[in-house]
């Protein structure tokens, strides 16, 4: 009976599908094993360890106090901070607090002082400033959660902002708490956090101003509903931080009324090369952790990629010499695509090509994104900067040079 059995089993899975065979399981991946993980459980551990640090006064409803939130995010400048007597964690007494936004401090302390405020936050810059990463650390450190986001497009209605229903329920039992769906915004007014918009420009203006009265007011009316629950006022440590590119096509104009509630603050790129070159190996290396490739790109390569990067964004070498500037934007966070691409690349295919012949084709996919006359720049810059480089530089801008004829049309 039992060789019998042992025979089925054998045709069994002589007939089915290698691929079938093979295929991996329908299983959901181990419990946090996640791509992006949010910065609350990326930085899970720095966290706690600053809210047992941290003896400073904190803002109502806020997790950490000014100061920590500020150490959090510009980091503790490479010295390790040591628990006060008595204060107790799971993780080490000792600990240094990682750089996870590179930018003026002065910045990231005028954002968390408006946020302790009654005034909203908007960060507005250029594509790829990390923009979106301050706003989510600012949520992590002072709500402990940085998921009550709103993305914000062209389809955005007001109820996105506000509240809507279960239709089903509605119909059943008439408008009650019961069949309110909060919105995070809600939510966030509700619990005291920090809510998230993204895009905010790109929302139709009428939608935009549904805000105006929630950051003047901090209060959200529901007319459906008659007795005390149709007023929402915004618990203690509640405000929002929108994000905008100006600088996009598609964009609404803001009202002055809306821009009147919030403090701007500008996030530039980053201006010195040294800090650029080494957050495009930080972030590229943990891109490539990710993907499973442990071999980081190359010190040589991230130094030509980035130069050429700042070259084309500013218009003008650091040694003078003029370059005309594509049309699209070249931001640090593509400088961080193309490395962490250039070292897939190089890791799956390793026998093809070095990881230097990959980068003109990236640059070109990058720069050929608006305007089609972008080649023909991107070839400008070849033929002066690379070209005068080449003659007397190192070796990795002469290899660059003999690359040219990969941006040319085939």
């Amino acid at each position: 009976m039992a060789k019998k059995k042992k025979a089925a089993k054998k045709k069994a899975a002589k007939s089915t599908p290698a691929s079938a065979r093979s295929a991996p399981s329908s299983e959901a991946a181990p419990r946090g094993h996640r791509q992006s993980p949010p910065a609350e459980d990326v930085y899970a551990a720095e966290l706690e360890f600053l809210s047992a640090y941290d003896e400073a006064p904190r803002p109502a409803g806020w997790r950490l106090s000014p100061a920590a939130v500020v150490t959090f995010i510009c980091g503790s400048g490479k010295e390790k901070l040591k628990l006060p007597k008595g204060a107790k964690t799971d993780g080490p007494a000792m600990l240094e607090i990682a750089e996870k936004f590179v930018g003026e401090r002065a910045i990231v302390e005028r954002c968390v002082v408006t946020l302790a405020g009654e005034r909203g936050l908007l960060l507005v810059g250029e594509p790829g400033t990390a923009k979106s990463m301050l706003s989510e650390l600012l949520g992590a450190a002072i709500s402990g959660t940085s998921g009550l986001t709103i993305q914000g497009t062209a389809g955005s209605t007001e109820n996105h902002f506000r509240y809507s229903w279960n239709y089903s329920q509605l119909l059943a039992s008439g408008p009650d708490e019961s069949a309110l769906v909060p919105s995070p915004l809600m939510i966030g007014m509700q619990a005291g956090r920090i809510v998230r918009i993204e895009e905010v420009t790109r929302c139709l203006p009428e939608v935009q101003d549904s805000l105006i009265s929630l950051l003047s007011e901090r209060r959200l009316m529901i007319p459906e509903l008659s007795d005390d629950s149709g007023s929402v006022f915004a618990a203690p440590g509640f405000n929002i931080i929108a994000t905008a590119n100006l600088r996009d096509k598609g964009v609404s104009e803001m009202s002055a009324a809306l821009k009147r509630r919030f403090n701007f603050e500008v996030i530039a790129p980053i201006s010195e090369h040294q800090r650029e070159v080494e957050l495009v190996k930080r972030q590229s290396t943990a891109l490539l952790a990710e993907s499973g490739v442990s071999t980081p790109v190359d010190d040589g390569l991230l130094e030509v990629l980035v130069t050429a990067f700042r070259d084309l964004r500013e218009g003008r070498t650091v040694e003078g010499w003029s370059v005309e500037k594509p049309g699209t934007v070249m931001s640090t966070a593509e400088a961080v695509a193309i490395a962490a691409a250039i070292g897939r690349q190089a890791a799956y295919f390793p026998s093809q090509r070095d990881p230097l012949g990959y980068l003109p084709g990236q640059l070109l996919g990058v720069v050929m994104k608006d305007d089609a006359q972008d080649r023909g720049r991107l070839l400008a810059y070849w033929d002066g900067a690379v070209k005068r480089r080449a003659k007397d530089g190192t070796h990795s801008w002469k290899r660059l040079h003999e690359l040219r004829r990969e941006l040319e049309e085939k």
